[in-house]
């Protein structure tokens, strides 16, 4: 038996930073995002003994617990370690994780990670965990018991899917809004957006603790005040359908959010998201907290072709992508074990046959 839990990545348009304390706590925050086809992947096996097995297949790790002692933090592979003595696991088991985009690419990796494996161990023990629940603990884990910083959006984009538009009320104080788009709306959205890797990750904790140390500055308070004004405004213009006002508001957003912290773009990032300007691109905006990662481009059906190849020739790598309505999920496989050397075919009457 197999337990598999996948969790998707997620792109942010409107309101990143906002859902960061102290300012979610004293202004509120709100943040406008989809999840993408890139995902999380965690499958468990269970075992008859006390061993707990985990292996990275992204990083080639492998890390050995017992089920039966404390878990300690170590530095190798913490957040397994945290999500494991989250859910008690108290037998043996193996655990694989793949996640389709490096940490530090601007998509949420980390959280989606951990949402992955807290969805995987809910449906192996049987406990049930509705999307609220799943986000909460998920949070709970990386924020509180690893006090990793960082912000709420991640955790309840990749538990709950979809186009979705969040609000940050307090400490533990999440709405999360579905927005229903018309499908032709999405299919143009995405047609006319362009996911482009920089080339360079990042480490999201030390720009949010830059963020963080600039919040009693009045140009960065009132960077993140239009950051969050821009969420709400966004949201109207992508039901009503005006997806080029959108654009040009994805480029408000990020000349706002580079207010908050120096630290947020850089020379390469700048010359990158220019050239897609001066290609014919409305706007854009770097994803994740900034420094490196993935550029969301959004350019008009007609110079889309010309905005790619700018991009490409200043570096920029063009990503395959789609969006994904659907969020977090578990189920149980069976594993594929094949007994066979090789397929032997033989016709009968015309038909053929296929012997293993």
């Amino acid at each position: 038996m197999v337990i598999r839990g996948r969790a998707p990545l997620r792109i942010s348009f409107g309101g990143g930073g906002t859902d960061v304390e102290p300012f979610c706590l004293e202004q509120g925050g709100a943040i406008i995002g989809s999840t993408i086809n890139k995902y999380a992947y965690c499958s468990i096996v269970p075992r008859k003994d006390d061993q707990i097995i985990v292996h990275s297949l992204d990083f080639d790790m492998t890390v050995k617990y017992n089920a039966k002692e404390n878990y300690v933090y170590d530095g190798r592979l913490d957040l397994v370690t945290a999500a494991l003595k989250a859910m008690e696991i108290d037998q043996g088991c193996e655990v694989y994780l793949q996640c389709d985009a490096p940490p530090g690419s601007g998509l949420g990796t980390s959280s989606t990670v951990m949402v992955a494996l807290l969805i995987a161990m809910a449906r192996w023990k049987g406990v049930e965990l509705d999307g609220y629940g799943l986000a909460d603990l998920a949070y709970g884990v990386e924020r509180k018991d690893l006090k990793i910083d960082g912000g709420y959006q991640d955790q309840y984009a990749s538990t709950f899917g979809g186009f979705n538009f969040i609000e940050f009320h307090g400490r533990n104080n999440v709405v999360v809004n579905p927005l229903r788009i018309k499908k032709d709306i999405i299919h143009e959205l995405q047609y006319n957006l362009l996911l482009c890797y920089t080339g360079h990750i990042h480490v999201s904790a030390n720009i949010i603790k830059d963020q963080v140390k600039n919040y009693e500055k009045k140009d960065a308070f009132d960077a993140m005040c239009e950051v969050k004004a821009l969420a709400y405004a966004m949201k109207d213009e992508l039901l009503k359908g005006n997806l080029h006002n959108f654009g040009r508001l994805l480029d408000y957003g990020w000349q706002s959010k580079k207010r908050m912290s120096s630290k947020i773009t850089n020379p390469q990032i700048d010359e990158l998201y220019e050239e897609a300007l001066k290609a014919g691109a409305l706007g854009g905006k770097l994803l994740g907290a900034g420094g490196g990662g993935f550029l969301l481009v959004y350019c008009p059906y007609n110079v889309r072709h010309k905005v790619a190849a700018r991009m490409e020739q200043a570096g920029g790598q063009l990503s395959d992508w789609n969006f994904e309505l659907r969020g977090a999920q578990a189920w149980v496989a069976d594993e594929l074990r094949w007994d066979y050397d090789s397929v032997k075919v033989k016709t009968v009457n015309g038909d053929y046959e296929f012997q293993f």
